[in-house]
């Protein structure tokens, strides 16, 4: 046990926001929490992390207890980086008892060349603690960790300060991986983060030697990652065993039987209540009418279900029937800009959509996505061809709702748009996706980024497009609208096409996967998960190529050694540890290649791969036992450097 919660409680302002709270996190636990926007989540991760207390009422409330091991690293409280250092120079700060070390064993070693041993129990101390420690390879885990972030070795001497604020982040979580917490706490991790990093991430935690708590709006972060999820609903925290897929689908049986049992509940107390009125005045059956109101008094009452608020009801349709090829795209680049400020993101791309087609477009940061989701509509110059057939009606969701007039309210927007709908018609269309209230008298510039959307889609149910062009359709969007979404665009049977970050999204609706690249695009005839499958085993083949790259060059190194020259007893002697510690290395290397060979062998077989749970641990450890492998790799090349 690394964390134990009992009975914690909170109010704001006379409104209690946890009730009774109770949790446990084990080690290795990876918990996702999750709940609607002010449900209380980021309160009770300040309430792990101390920043704020709970309410007492009793002694056996409000209690926070914690393992004498348990570390925490919380990735709000890493927001304050030195801005003053360099990357390299803050990342090393992680480590500095180890470089500190490291700085005492060269110095020892000098000390030895110009015979004086005074130092040598010592050095072999500390030799022994940064072996234990695996402090020889601090170097290797923090590129790793900045590559796997998204930073190159070419932004190592920057200074931090020099960085954007989404950048800024990705530092603080890589500082924070490096420190090695047992109890991780991340809120949000993966804003910020573009699509391969949030990849590198998840396959990090996978393995990360540590509890795992998160909280995160990226369900396919959270399938890919979690062994539970923990709801917090009405102050109370309910716990599912699995990933969010299973959550969602435990949470429905576990309504739908708890408003079974009040049901049936109900109808014995209607009948048990009935009885009664009709014998209690009867002499004789007073007495088993009497024995009846006991037991209603006894009776343990289930309480009346909770039924969240009405979810949006988004529908998209037409009127009007699409045709069967509806787009050809040959030949496009993808620009910005005009003149000697143009600069082309992509030379040339070619594609067609054909009716009832669900393409997802991906890709980097900038690479283009939103620009060629415009130059397809014809509002930005392009050269190519773009040619969209007869029949075909538009309607498009633009990212930041830049289509808004921002000085018009909710109700305004829509008036202005429909001048025939009536007052009650548009109030009705925006309570269909829960834009209610105040709200709707609200102008567009001052409601939030969700509300925007929402009231995008109102529109857009409208247009009647038999094609829908989105660009980046659910962010803003808490969990209960993407599903609403979700389920809007999976019924829909014109064509989508659609930029997204969003995995869950992609994995749901594309049918169809475009990636643009730096050198190119690439269109894949499948959707994401398969996609998926393709992406790791690209990575594999590239992460085997540099392995098979950096192993050459060492041996080119070994082979470019000047002649030895003569060494005192003592350099002989840290020699030979050298070449032992090198023998060792290569045996484990061995040893563990072994085991990857027998863990490949298993999964071929048919009570592995057909049994979903045991075959996904044997992957889980084929890459764990791969990424030993490549750390004792880099292990050998600083031993023979």
């Amino acid at each position: 046990m690394l964390l134990s919660l009992t009975n914690i409680n909170k109010f704001y302002n006379g409104n209690q926001v946890l009730n009774n709270i109770n949790l446990t996190v084990n080690e290795n636990d990876r918990i996702g929490l999750v709940g609607v926007n002010g449900c209380g989540k980021s309160t009770l991760l300040k309430i792990i992390t101390g920043s704020v207390n709970p309410d007492r009422f009793t002694e056996r409330d409000g209690i926070v207890s914690f393992a004498n091991k348990t570390s925490i690293g919380y990735l709000e409280q890493m927001g304050s980086l030195n801005t003053d250092n360099t990357v390299i120079t803050e990342m090393r700060s992680v480590f500095s008892d180890y470089y500190k070390a490291i700085d005492r064993l060269r110095e020892i070693e000098a000390e030895i060349a110009d015979g004086n041993n005074s130092g040598s129990d010592e050095y072999m101390r500390l030799s022994s603690w940064l072996e234990a420690n695996d402090g020889y390879n601090t170097d290797v885990k923090i590129r790793m960790v900045l590559n796997g972030m998204g930073f190159g070795n070419e932004e190592l001497e920057r200074t931090v300060s020099g960085f954007s604020g989404g950048e800024k982040t990705r530092l603080a979580i890589a500082r924070l991986l490096l420190e090695e917490p047992n109890l991780l706490i991340l809120d949000e991790p993966t804003n910020h983060l573009d699509f391969k990093t949030v990849m590198w991430l998840e396959d990090y935690l996978k393995g990360y030697k540590g509890a795992v708590l998160i909280v995160s709006h990226d369900r396919y972060f959270l399938d890919k990652l979690c062994t539970s999820i923990c709801e917090i609903e009405r102050g109370a925290l309910t716990r599912y065993k699995g990933n969010y897929s299973a959550f969602v689908r435990l949470k429905e049986e576990s309504v739908t039987r708890k408003e079974k049992e009040y049901e049936l509940q109900q109808k014995e107390i209607a009948k048990m209540e009935d009885y009664v009125a009709k014998n209690l005045v009867r002499a004789s059956t007073s007495k088993s009418a009497k024995s009846r109101i006991k037991a209603l008094d006894k009776m343990e009452r289930i309480e009346k279900p909770f039924h969240e608020e009405k979810h949006a009801k988004i529908h998209f349709t037409y009127a009007m029937e699409p045709p069967l090829d509806v787009l050809t795209v040959k030949g496009a680049d993808i620009s910005v800009g005009t003149g000697e400020n143009k600069k082309t993101l992509l030379d040339e791309i070619s594609f067609t959509a054909r009716r009832g087609d669900k393409v997802g477009i991906i890709g980097d940061n900038g690479i283009g996505k939103s620009t060629l989701l415009k130059i397809i509509q014809e509002k930005l110059p392009h050269k190519g061809l773009i040619r969209w057939n007869s029949n075909v009606k538009i309607s498009y969701f633009e990212q930041e709702s830049a289509n808004l007039t921002k000085s018009l309210t909710v109700m305004e927007e829509l008036h202005h748009r429909y001048p025939s709908m009536s007052e009650l018609e548009v109030r009705s269309l925006l309570a269909q996706v829960r834009l209610t209230g105040e709200n709707v008298f609200k102008e567009t510039g001052v409601i939030s980024g969700g509300e925007r959307a929402k009231l995008c889609f109102a529109i857009m149910m409208q247009e009647h497009g038999n094609v829908l062009i989105l660009d980046e359709p659910t962010n803003h969007l808490d969990l209960a609208s993407k599903e609403a979404i979700e389920e809007a665009l999976e019924e829909y049977t014109g064509t989508v096409i659609f930029v997204s970050h969003d995995r869950y999204l992609l994995s749901k609706i594309a049918d169809r996967i475009i990636e643009l690249k730096p050198n190119g695009s690439e269109i894949y005839e499948f959707g994401f998960e398969k996609y998926m499958d393709v992406f790791k085993e690209r990575q594999n083949a590239e992460r085997t190529a540099a392995e098979l790259e950096k192993q050459h060059k060492a041996e080119e190194a070994a082979k470019d050694k000047s002649a030895k020259v003569y060494k005192t007893k003592q350099q002989r002697s840290i020699e030979a540890a050298r070449r032992n510690q090198i023998k060792k290395t290569e045996e484990e290397i061995e040893e563990l290649q072994q085991q990857l060979d027998a863990l490949n062998e298993e999964i071929t077989k048919e009570d592995v791969f057909s049994d979903y749970e045991l075959m996904n641990s044997k992957c889980i450890e084929i890459e764990k036992t791969k990424q030993k492998i490549d750390d004792l790799f880099d292990v050998l090349i600083e031993l023979d450097a």
